[in-house]
């Protein structure tokens, strides 16, 4: 299955609780749409959260997002790994 990584750019100040309330959020309903969240990362002061997860489409991806309240500003393809 394909994997994508999403960003979000306007979670200023998020702090690991709110984050991983946010990933629990996902995880909760990811099956949904056949999406396995893997791993979320974030910069408070930035604001920016990338999300790992390997998914059917960036669409799929992007409906979890939406209807667990944060949806993603950009999602990506990520075919080549090193």
């Amino acid at each position: 299955m394909p994997e994508f990584m999403d960003v979000h750019t306007t979670m200023q100040g998020v702090t690991p609780e709110a984050l991983t309330e946010a990933h629990n959020a996902d995880l909760a309903i990811q099956d949904d749409e056949h999406v396995n969240f893997k791993h979320a990362w974030a910069d408070p002061e930035s604001g920016m959260v990338f999300c790992l997860s390997e998914a059917p489409s960036a669409e799929a991806v992007q409906r979890i997002h939406q209807r667990a309240g944060h949806p993603a500003d950009n999602i990506y393809q990520v075919p080549v790994q090193a």
